[in-house]
This record gives C-alpha cells, sequence and structure tokens, in this order.
C-alpha cells in the first residue's frame, strides 16, 4: 500500500535523463499513483514538463548526482540516457538505494566496450569482429585487421552519434574525427567492427518482471548516418530467426539482470541472428509501442520496475512510427504542418517540447496504424514530411 504523490508514503521514481522516452515514463508512472522526479542537465527536458519536480545537474558529476539522490530519497532511481557518474550509482546502491535496472547495467552499457566483450566473450554469442583502438594511428592498424567496410563508434555515445561507415582507407582519419567529436565524456577510445551484411536490423524489447520475461513483436527499423528514422512492429521473420532472437536477448539480459524493459538490438543476416547493442530501458525505436501494443513499453518498463505483474504482451494493430528531425539551430523554433499531418488517416503526432533546437535533434514522432506494416510506414512517412521545423 502506498500514498499519494507528495505524500510521506508516495513512492518516488527518479529519472536520470528526461528526454522524450522520459516523459513517457513519467507519465505512465504517474497513472499508477507514482511520485515522479525529473533530472537532467538542462531546464526545460521533456520528462520536467510533466514531472511532480525536477533538477538540473552536471550528471557526470558524481558530488552532484549524489546530493541530488540523497535530497530526493527516490525508491527507484531510473537512468535514461548513458552520460552518468556510474561509479556514484554502484556506490549508492550498495548503500541500498535501488537503481533500474542495476547499477551494473548502467555501468556495463553505458561503453560499447563492456557490453561487446560481455556478449562475444564471455556469453559466446554470434557478433561482428571488433577491435579497439585509442589513436588514429592505433585505428589505422585497427582497419586493416577488421578489413573495409567496417563500421567505427566511439566507445560511449547514444542514437548513433558519431558513427560512421568507413569504405576505404581514404576515410579513417575522418571517421576518426567523427567519432571523438560525437562521443560522450572525455574518451578518445573507439570500436572498429566488421560490417554486417544484414537483411534487416531489429529491436526485441525484452521484459524482465516478476512474472517472468517477456518479449514484444519484433521492431524493424531504418537508420541513417547510425540514427533511427523510421521503426514498424511486427517485422516480418522465421520461425527460426524469432527463436535465435529471443535466445540471444535472455542470454544477455539474464546476465544484465534487474527489472525492467531492455532494446536488444539484432541484425538479421542468412546465416542467422547476430546481437549488435543492448539498452537497458526502453528504446527509440520502440516509440511504435504507443500505438501497436495494448501496453507499450513504457507502461511495461513502469510495472516491471514497480514489481506488477506482466503477462503476454498482445499486439493489437500494425503500425509505424517516423521520426521528425530538425535541420536548424534556433532557441526560438516553431513547428509547423502538424494540421496536414493529422489528416494522414490513423495517425497520430508527438511534440516532444523541447526548449530548442540543432541540426538532426529529433523534435517530434509520427505514429500510424494501418492493416499492413507498408501501409503504416507510407502513412508515417507521409504525415512526418508535411511537417516543417523553423525559426521566427
Amino acid at each position: 500500500m502506498y500514498g499519494a504523490p507528495n505524500q510521506q508514503n508516495a513512492q518516488k521514481i527518479m529519472l536520470l535523463g528526461a528526454g522524450e522516452l522520459g516523459k513517457e515514463v513519467v507519465i505512465e508512472a504517474q497513472r499508477l499513483g507514482v511520485e515522479t522526479i525529473a533530472v537532467d542537465r538542462y531546464e526545460g527536458a521533456p520528462a520536467m514538463q510533466t514531472a511532480h519536480r525536477f533538477h538540473v545537474i552536471d550528471m557526470l558529476d558524481g558530488r552532484q548526482l549524489r546530493e541530488v539522490i540523497e535530497q530526493e530519497k527516490p525508491d527507484f532511481i531510473v537512468p535514461e540516457i548513458e552520460a552518468i557518474a556510474t561509479a556514484t550509482l554502484l556506490e549508492m546502491e550498495q548503500e541500498g538505494y535501488n537503481v533500474i535496472p542495476t547499477a551494473y547495467a548502467t555501468q556495463l552499457t553505458m561503453d560499447r566496450e563492456g557490453i561487446r566483450r560481455l556478449a562475444s566473450e564471455k556469453l559466446d554469442l554470434p557478433t561482428a569482429k571488433y577491435e579497439f583502438a585509442n589513436s588514429l594511428e592505433e585505428l589505422k592498424e585497427a582497419v586493416t585487421v577488421i578489413g573495409t567496410p567496417c563500421v567505427i563508434k566511439p566507445i560511449m555515445s547514444s542514437s548513433g552519434k558519431g558513427q560512421s561507415l568507413c569504405r576505404t582507407e581514404a576515410d579513417i582519419e575522418a571517421s576518426w574525427q567523427e567519432a571523438i567529436g560525437s562521443g560522450r565524456g572525455n574518451s578518445t577510445r573507439v570500436i572498429v567492427e566488421e560490417f554486417i551484411h544484414f537483411e534487416s536490423e531489429i529491436t526485441l524489447l525484452t521484459v524482465r518482471s516478476s512474472t517472468g520475461t517477456f518479449y514484444c513483436p519484433p521492431i524493424g527499423h531504418l537508420q541513417q548516418d547510425g540514427d533511427y528514422i523510421q521503426s514498424w512492429q511486427p517485422h516480418g521473420m522465421s520461425e527460426e530467426n524469432i527463436r535465435q532472437a529471443k535466445d540471444i536477448a535472455k542470454k544477455v539480459t539474464d546476465e544484465i539482470g534487474g527489472y525492467g524493459v531492455f532494446g536488444v538490438e539484432l541484425f538479421i543476416t542468412s546465416n542467422g541472428v547476430y546481437f549488435s547493442e543492448v539498452s537497458p530501458r526502453p528504446h527509440d525505436t520502440g516509440m511504435v509501442t504507443l500505438v501497436t501494443q495494448d501496453l507499450s513499453e513504457f507502461a511495461l518498463h513502469v510495472r516491471a520496475i514497480l514489481g506488477y505483474p506482466v503477462e503476454d504482451i498482445q499486439l493489437v494493430t500494425e503500425g509505424a512510427s517516423h521520426a521528425v528531425k530538425s535541420t536548424i539551430e534556433s532557441n526560438n523554433y516553431q513547428i509547423s504542418g502538424i494540421a496536414n499531418a493529422l489528416t494522414v488517416p490513423r495517425t497520430q503526432v508527438r511534440i516532444f517540447g523541447k526548449p530548442s533546437t540543432n541540426f538532426g535533434r529529433r523534435m517530434a514522432v509520427v505514429l500510424s496504424q494501418a492493416e499492413s506494416v507498408e501501409e503504416a510506414s507510407a502513412r508515417a512517412k507521409e504525415a512526418a514530411s508535411q511537417m516543417n521545423i523553423g525559426s521566427n
């Protein structure tokens, strides 16, 4: 039994990172009577607009992070981004705070090296071949080992930032500059991955809960420069590939542990399923579940966090999402074309409300339903094309 928000016996969830995904988590938590606190590095972040309270701190500063946690004393600490002082989270977990899914998971998945070594070297999951480099010279050597084309990424980044396809040796220096210029933190370490010739790439949302492990129907997605543009659900797969995907997801999420939603990214190839990455939180490609499932990934995440039961997840319709990105930089922007987008049948729009924009920043998403994923994808793409981000 728990009290209402802002009362003595209320349950408290603190989000570390207050973006558009966190905003949906806050809304779902409040539907279950939970008190919500949003924390981010800038004021006006999407989840701050809906949470009961918010704080603005440098989340890479362990002292500031500890101070805000000790001030609020949340029942659940829910990291929504990678750039957090994970050493402090580990300390506070040892002191009795509940980090979702675990502080270990947050630390492990904060950098690509930890999760890649876990998947390939400890769990023996099928992955692309990889090497690491700390300098341009080491990168040249690593590319020679892996071969071209290959994918070069910063060890720590989000939403594909800093990722590039290195097609020839002439591209190495540009890929190096892109990686170290876009990674989070001060690391200059990069990963070089074999380019997998995949037929498709999917997100298998995996829910670890008190009642077991459950899987959402696979979500197909299209990326551009390593960042999500469009997703659809369900993605057509053979029964064998679905079995392999679930087996990989179960192994990696069991190893990470804890309760909540995990976004497991996989490559589907002619030779089977390959592990790519995992996020211990709702995934941006999973925003499509807001219109396709009986419970969205955000509702599932909150249920699992609180220890409430999760049962079989139902797909109620086929659907697609399409990101709306900015082509300008502005602190005083406007989004036009919303009415036109909403004339597309069975289509919804979510405006994130970010206080400023820059080139490539995701500012909204379009969600469409249809009798087929092909039609839903076409509708979402058409609606997104009607919307434009401009400056006053």
